[in-house]
């Protein structure tokens, strides 16, 4: 087991447009990513690194990319992405640059791979559904055996990154519109490791929300561009253009893991 501390920032669904002027719903997504930038670079504890838990850009067009990697590059620690179900596998392997990690897909079509820093294993996995089932996501049979096969051996303390919530999110239009369709697979095959799987991170329903089942924590951060509401009573989407845009400072630490949630003014 490690008997270090791993300090991280959860960052997601920033949706970098192609131009500097891209707004929707009235919020302009570049400022809110330069602005969220500069407040990790501001932190005062130095993360071990940052991750984006998908949709870096609102549609893979190699502009939006080019202005996401130049944000993104003034980070002063290394930064891992995630694919969102409004990314590119292939654009986000050519137009950004992310900490040293083992690849675990050999194509263009996936983004799947796993790092490890102070003892802890970090493991990426890539559940983009087909273009009919938007925005629902799916985990493809061979990354589902990959990772039974992952949390079946020993190993160290293992973090999971993806974009899509498995479990309900007690929200009629999040559950019927945003979950991966084979979530509770998932979740079945992390139970069985409970004491090794410290959380698994996810974006895509742009809140900061936390839920725990079977001793498995999953935790989503905010949106650095614009929130959803997510209430129970909630059956169509609502977006929130008057709550704040945030990230997630997580510590892992040997018995224990924390999260503070941290909101910034919108530009």
């Amino acid at each position: 087991m490690s008997d270090q501390t791993v300090y991280f920032i959860q960052i997601s669904d920033t949706h970098v447009g192609p131009s500097p002027g891209y707004t929707n719903h009235g919020a302009f997504a570049l400022p809110a990513v330069q602005r969220l930038v500069d407040r990790i670079n501001q932190l005062p504890i130095r993360p071990d690194f940052v991750v984006h838990t998908g949709d870096v850009t609102t549609d893979p067009h190699p502009d939006s990319y080019a202005l996401a990697r130049e944000t993104f590059a003034r980070l002063r620690v290394p930064i891992y992405f995630v694919r969102g179900n409004h990314d590119s596998a292939a654009d986000i392997k050519e137009y950004l640059t992310m900490g040293p990690k083992s690849e675990l897909h050999g194509g263009d079509d996936r983004l799947v791979y796993a790092f490890e820093m102070k003892g802890f294993r970090f493991l990426v996995l890539d559940s983009k559904g087909s273009p009919e089932s938007d925005p629902q996501g799916y985990l493809p049979e061979a990354q589902l055996i990959m990772l039974q096969k992952e949390i079946a051996a020993a190993g160290p303390p293992l973090v999971i990154f993806m974009h899509h919530p498995a479990l309900p999110m007690d929200s009629p239009w999040m559950d019927a519109n945003m979950l991966i369709v084979n979530g509770e697979e998932i979740h079945k095959a992390l139970r069985t490791a409970q004491d090794r799987v410290r959380a698994v991170f996810f974006g895509h329903i742009h809140q900061s929300i936390q839920t725990m089942r079977d001793g498995i924590l999953y935790v989503a951060a905010a949106s650095s561009f614009l929130q959803f509401s997510s209430w129970p009573t909630d059956e169509t989407v609502h977006h929130l253009e008057d709550e704040q845009p945030g990230f997630n400072f997580v510590r892992l630490m040997p018995q224990q893991t924390m999260i503070r949630q941290h909101r910034f003014p919108q530009p």
